[in-house]
């Protein structure tokens, strides 16, 4: 048992006190084993179900840790179903990519490959090959449909899994967490604003930086002076997910009059109190006034975060042992009027600048990482999230 004074260590023991190795964020051997282990085998957050609004829709999106390119596409059943970015012909990639989320719609609900014309239909069967007669003793139509990844819809969220047989549902792997954001009202919130960029680090050293709050007082201080209180609040461990609560200090807090008037027009910044609650009960439990916004870190590269009136993510997919791309999003209701627009618009400069202070730690943690100067990280106990993350990458690399 480590302590008393230690709340989240002697609520998970099984985590431990000990540092973490450096070399879990450096080594290539480690992360060929995360390919294999983790990113080729876990289920993981591809996009959202309004992305893909009518037959023929489709989203490609590159998963470089796993050396894919999945096509997400709704049939016109209305069914959306996962397949390889691969012909059956000659292994070209079917669809072309524009940068690692590509979108787009053919009305005829048939998937096309521009480099020698074969068709596929809404489940991937083949159902066109231009002089199909000079593929005689070759070709069996039935069997050369696109190959399949399994897809699986969560709260309006899509995931894939590249396994040939995941080693879990969905719907169980997803059940505490689900159980946790309960009706929450995702679906409600889909202005979007994104962000990304690619950076030279460690998945995790970036996945990392986004799920604590040990750093919100010192990091943020010029963007956010005097909002936050001390500490996480209500941490579960969910299976392979987890989940905690920030809780602001807003009497202490100095806006800006730019940001006073935003806050007096629109309930989307983060740093405004609210009178109401779409929250579930899981979430803020104890109906804190301080309360912010729930950080859920959604095994193994996504992170979920919820709040009265928005909710954003953050996912970190490797590109190389030392290379990352980052992604956020943020989502609120259509704004209605322009002054609305507006404090919408004002809200999230003022949550990207934070976002950019939080990216702005990742390249030069990695490159101290690399240095050889230490060979472990100290962790403190509100880093707990941080040592559950490392708990099961180490689950899966060695079941």
């Amino acid at each position: 048992m480590a302590g008393n004074n230690l709340r989240w260590a002697d609520q998970y023991p099984e985590l431990g006190i000990d540092p973490i190795p450096v070399d879990g964020f450096t080594s290539p051997e480690q992360y060929r084993l995360e390919q294999d282990k983790v990113f080729k085998e876990a289920w993981l957050l591809v996009g959202r179900e309004e992305e893909l609004p009518a037959a023929g829709s489709y989203k490609i999106k590159r998963i470089d840790a796993a050396k894919a390119s999945i096509i997400l596409f709704r049939g016109r059943d209305g069914q959306v179903r996962g397949f390889h970015n691969v012909c059956s012909h000659r292994a070209n990639k079917m669809l072309a990519e524009r940068g690692e989320e590509t979108f787009g719609r053919n009305p005829a609900a048939t998937m096309f490959c521009a480099f020698h014309g074969w068709v596929y239909d809404g489940k991937g069967a083949l159902v066109s090959v231009p002089q199909e007669e000079k593929f005689k003793g070759c070709l069996e139509r039935d069997k050369a449909g696109l190959t399949s990844v399994h897809v699986g819809t969560w709260k309006g969220f899509l995931f894939v899994n590249l396994a040939k047989e995941p080693r879990q549902a969905l719907e169980d792997n997803m059940r505490e967490i689900g159980e946790h954001f309960g009706d929450y009202p995702f679906g409600e919130m889909t202005y979007q604003y994104s962000y990304s960029a690619v950076l030279d680090a460690n998945w995790k050293v970036a996945l990392d930086a986004f799920s604590e709050v040990y750093h919100l007082g010192i990091l943020h201080s010029r963007t956010l002076p005097g909002s936050f209180a001390d500490g996480l609040e209500d941490a579960k461990l969910l299976g392979d997910h987890r989940t905690f609560g920030l809780h602001l200090d807003l009497t202490n807090a100095k806006f800006t009059p730019l940001q006073e008037v935003s806050n007096s027009l629109a309930t989307v910044s983060l740093m405004v109190a609210k009178s109401g609650t779409m929250l579930p009960p899981a979430i803020n439990p104890k109906r804190s006034p301080s309360f912010g916004f729930e950080i859920s870190p959604i095994f193994p590269n996504s992170i979920i975060h919820v709040a009265d009136g928005l909710w954003f993510t953050h996912q970190f997919w490797p590109q190389g042992h030392n290379k990352v791309l980052w992604e956020g999003k943020y989502y609120v209701q259509k704004p209605e009027t322009n002054s609305q627009l507006w404090a919408a618009h004002h809200a999230q400069t003022i949550t990207r600048n934070v976002w950019l202070e939080d990216a702005g730690t990742i390249e030069a943690t990695q490159e101290g990482l690399e240095s050889g100067a230490k060979l472990t990280i100290i962790l403190q106990d509100d880093e707990i999230m941080l040592r559950h993350s490392n708990h099961v990458i180490e689950k899966y690399i060695h079941a």
